[in-house]
């Protein structure tokens, strides 16, 4: 019995999750960065990515701050979700559509994202991670941020059409909204208060995001299995909900490109960010490392290297195409993976 309510209540955090992360937060995102004037490019790298990779980056706090050495929880929940981003999302938004990418964005981020994973194996062959090695995590995606900026002007392309939401969802105005968002929106205030909205929303994923980090830890205890077994699959999958959702919509409308260009950025900042800032406040105020123990997370961590140089390859031999035989075999592999996982419960 009690596995079914904790089973129920993580379900209910990850559908929770998606409406406010969809609704409420990127909205409101969308509407702050054009009060700062921000370019689709310098937006998507900062504040779109903070949007749909909230989650994971509470999930990781939560877990590394918790007393009892349950840090496997956040980087297993990154390390899975990354997965889950470049080989599900890729393989599902390369089925939906055939799309010849733009190669100079996707250069970009696949370089930045193999020495992310890079400093990401160096932690976990080392089995902790140090101050030195979230100050890199951070000092990384500092440069990174800035190469987005940058980069156009060293290698000409053009701007990605992005339309932004009006603003954040309101029930007032909307008589056809669901359940889930009628009874969100008492929560929160009028749609064009979109700081106090973005606010809001921070505080409800920070709290959603706790309750998934405790009910893992409930549910790996009950099975009897590892933490980091639950994070790389379940709470990776439930997190990523939102980038799912979002990147095979804009590849119906025949945006491909963006979608397949926000997975590779989200996973830059689920690394980055997401493990370097709490990994460095958790040393600030315990001081020692974070351990990064345990044969799942290094096995998964190599498969997620090895995925992320079989991506490259497959757009260099397609000459930065993507079709259904690159999404059967991004798909493929993915659930490969989590076959594997399961095998080695």
């Amino acid at each position: 019995m009690p596995i079914i309510l904790y089973s129920l209540a993580m379900l209910l955090c990850f559908i929770l999750l998606a409406r406010i992360v969809d609704k409420f937060f990127v909205a409101s995102l969308d509407r702050i960065s054009n009060d700062l004037k921000l370019s689709s490019d310098a937006a998507g790298a900062t504040l779109m990515a903070v949007g749909s990779s909230a989650p994971e980056l509470f999930v990781a706090l939560f877990s590394v701050l918790k007393p009892g050495d349950h840090e496997a929880i956040g980087i297993g929940s990154i390390v899975g979700s990354a997965l889950f981003n470049l080989l599900a999302i890729g393989g599902m938004v390369a089925l939906v559509k055939k799309t010849k990418l733009t190669w100079q964005p996707v250069l970009r981020d696949v370089l930045f994202y193999f020495v992310a994973v890079g400093l990401l194996l160096w932690g976990v062959f080392d089995g902790d991670f140090s101050m030195w090695n979230a100050v890199a995590f951070l000092g990384l995606y500092v440069v990174y941020v800035w190469a987005v900026v940058k980069w156009r002007k060293i290698f000409p392309y053009e701007d990605m059409k992005f339309t932004p939401a009006e603003k954040p969802a309101d029930c007032n105005e909307d008589g056809k909204a669901n359940f889930v968002d009628k009874m969100l929106c008492v929560l929160f205030p009028k749609a064009e208060r979109y700081y106090l909205v973005f606010f809001v929303s921070i505080l409800l994923i920070a709290g959603l995001s706790w309750v998934l980090v405790e009910t893992a830890i409930q549910i790996s205890v009950i099975l009897n299995i590892p933490e980091a077994i639950i994070a790389l699959t379940v709470l990776a999958i439930g997190t990523s909900v939102p980038d799912m959702i979002s990147s095979l919509i804009v590849a119906k409308q025949g945006r491909g490109d963006m979608a397949i260009s926000n997975a590779i950025g989200s996973n830059i900042f689920d690394i980055l960010v997401g493990l370097g800032l709490p990994f460095m406040i958790a040393m600030l105020i315990y001081g020692g490392t974070i351990e990064a123990k345990g044969q799942n997370l290094l096995a998964s961590s190599v498969i997620l290297f090895a995925s992320l140089v079989a991506f490259a390859v497959l757009l260099i031999v397609n000459r930065w195409k993507i079709n259904w035989v690159t999404g059967a075999i991004l798909l493929g592999l993915y659930i490969f993976y989590v076959a594997r996982e399961i095998v080695l419960l």
